[in-house]
């Protein structure tokens, strides 16, 4: 009989759990199997698997074939190692107690495998997450810094239309009262100016004032006409006395 150690699967959709079995190699995957010699999960990361070494080797003696799945998992666990040591031990190369200490020193570094990449798994995910953490708050801060700009920007727009708004209302208001003042203006009636006596003697001494100055201005002019005409005079005067003489030299001549 035709002997295989292989996976049997159990678990939920999308969430699969198996068990390593020992079975015929004649049976269904999920059918009657000789022995359960361990379980894998391998939705965590890393895979979880328990193992019952010492039952995979004394099956891996008897002829028992794995799967390419169930090798990989075997020689994870070190059986395979552990069947090699148990071959040197029959050999004679080294007695049963340094084949388990060679195995316990390779289980110790295999174990510190596992933790180191669990320590890795764990920073690389606190890592994507501090990431993640950052990029969201810059996300959200610069979606607040967007929404105070938008509020800034509305602020000043409304604040520009309210000035704007006052100054229409303002000039509106000073054209009003303009319109106003020059309505009463025009329907106000006239007063009857009356002034006393000292104030019309005073206009009528500036008036007499600029009547002298202008007279004065004029004697001026009249002088200097006389004075023009006097001159002209004089000079015809001489021009015929002097045609005169010359006329008598002529005749006595």
């Amino acid at each position: 009989m035709s002997v295989k150690i292989r996976l049997q699967r159990h678990g939920k959709k999308g969430k699969p759990f198996f068990h390593i079995v020992v079975a015929d190699a004649r049976a269904s995957r999920d059918g009657k199997f000789i022995e359960k010699i361990g379980t894998y999960n391998p939705v965590v990361n890393p895979a979880v698997i328990e193992l019952n070494v010492d039952a995979a080797v004394k099956w891996l003696d008897n002829g028992a074939q794995p799967t390419d799945t169930a090798r990989a998992i075997l020689s994870y666990k070190g059986v395979l190692y552990k069947r090699h040591l148990q071959g040197g031990v029959a050999k004679g190369a080294f007695d049963q107690e340094a084949a388990d200490s060679k195995f316990a020193a390779w289980l110790e570094g295999k174990e510190q495998q596992v933790v180191g990449k669990k320590d890795g798994l764990s920073k690389a995910k606190d890592d994507a997450k501090k990431a993640a953490f950052d990029a969201e708050t810059k996300v959200n801060q610069a979606r607040l810094d967007a929404a105070a700009k938008v509020e800034a920007d509305a602020k000043a727009e409304a604040d520009a239309q309210k000035a704007e708004a006052k100054a229409a209302a303002d000039a509106k208001a000073a054209e009003a009262a303009e319109a106003k003042a020059a309505e009463e203006a025009a329907n106000a009636p006239v007063a009857e100016v009356t002034e006393e006596p000292k104030e019309e003697k005073s206009t009528v001494e500036a008036v007499a004032e600029k009547v002298g100055e202008a007279a004065a201005a004029v004697e001026g002019a009249v002088d200097s006409v006389k004075e023009t005409v006097a001159n002209v005079t004089e000079k015809l005067t001489g021009k015929e006395e002097a045609a005169t003489e010359e006329g008598t030299d002529e005749a006595k001549a």
